[in-house]
């Protein structure tokens, strides 16, 4: 029971007046990290300026002090009773250096999952079109490949000499076939993992069905300096969004984990977002190269120099994705 309003107030306005500040801070910047001796005297505040408020609530003649305190206690309140550890600021680079490795190597069974099944329809694909080579108009869905290897060589390369266009045409078909095809990729696990696992293999028999095409006819050079630059990054993204759509279709299966579906796809959703947001990188970073690179041959660029870079850029991807994130820093860890 208050005795002397004055009095009361002159002791306790301090008490408030600080409350008020550090709310301010914490609303101005709801990512900011508290460390536990803020935390303590936060809640030490909240709980005096509520015993206060229960005081004045006595108090009819005094409804803008009780107004003020009720005002206070509440926004203390909704920042300590709200979960805030989650809320942390997200930092690009950090995800995609430290995060985005880190997951895949998580799951990296799904990942080689995802590379035997390409490999076994980029197998069965090679191996079609070296037996029947009338094949071809069933197994590349694209005109631009319909032809004779050499032919499309000398083609493209005088192209480039006559100053003509028509290459970028057929990088833009290859472009966005890739990235729908990452996009089914992950969304196919929904069928339990069969849509994603029949996407893949289909895929590697185009894969597959191209390259003994060119190396039949003779042009394995024209073929890496064509596919290295872009394919050593726009292949490895399709595989990491087959890694995740494999990895969806088994939560929604569900083999040995009795927790029910939305539970199971729950736990996962985390590492879903990261491979394929690493994925959508890959895809961008190999977009502009398929289309400012890849498409550019000899004579105007040495097929030795773009085999070069392709491999340079294989190289430091593979190392990227099997070393980075590797350092222990607990404070990284703790907000990735």
């Amino acid at each position: 029971m208050i005795l002397d309003l004055a009095r009361f107030i002159e002791r306790e306005r301090p008490a408030w007046e600080e409350l008020d500040r550090r709310l301010a801070r914490v609303e101005a910047d709801p990512f900011a990290r508290l460390d536990l001796e803020d935390v303590r005297r936060l809640h030490v505040l909240y709980e005096r300026a509520a015993a206060d408020l229960a005081d004045v609530r006595e108090l009819a003649t005094e409804p803008e002090l009780r107004g003020m305190l009720e005002g206070l206690v509440a926004r203390a309140h909704a920042e300590i009773h709200t979960l805030r550890t989650g809320a942390t600021r997200f930092h690009p680079w950090r995800w995609f250096t430290r995060t985005f490795p880190r997951t895949l190597r998580a799951r990296a069974a799904y990942l080689a999952a995802s590379l035997a099944i390409l490999a076994a329809g980029a197998l069965f694909g090679g191996g079609v079109l070296l037996a029947d080579g009338t094949a071809k108009r069933y197994l590349l869905p694209f005109e631009h490949l319909q032809g004779h290897p050499s032919d499309r060589v000398a083609q493209e390369e005088k192209a480039l000499t006559s100053g003509r266009g028509g290459h970028q045409t057929f990088s833009a078909q290859l472009m966005t076939n890739n990235i729908r095809v990452s996009i089914l990729a992950l969304a196919l696990g929904m069928t339990f993992g069969a849509g994603t696992l029949v996407l893949l293999f289909y895929n590697g028999v185009i894969v597959g069905a191209v390259c003994a095409d060119y190396l039949a006819a003779g042009e394995g050079v024209f073929l890496a300096g064509w596919l290295l630059p872009h394919g050593s990054v726009e292949i490895p993204a399709v595989l990491i969004a087959g890694q995740a759509g494999l990895l969806l279709g088994r939560a929604m299966i569900g083999w040995g984990d009795r927790r029910p579906m939305k539970a199971r796809v729950s736990s996962v959703l985390a590492d879903l977002v990261t491979l394929v947001g690493g994925c959508a990188v890959l895809l961008a970073w190999a977009g502009l190269v398929e289309s400012f690179f890849s498409q550019v041959h000899e004579p105007v660029l040495p097929y030795s120099l773009k085999i070069a870079v392709g491999l340079a850029e294989l190289a430091g991807l593979a190392l990227f994705l099997a070393l980075a994130g590797r350092a222990k820093d607990a404070r990284t860890e703790a907000a990735p």
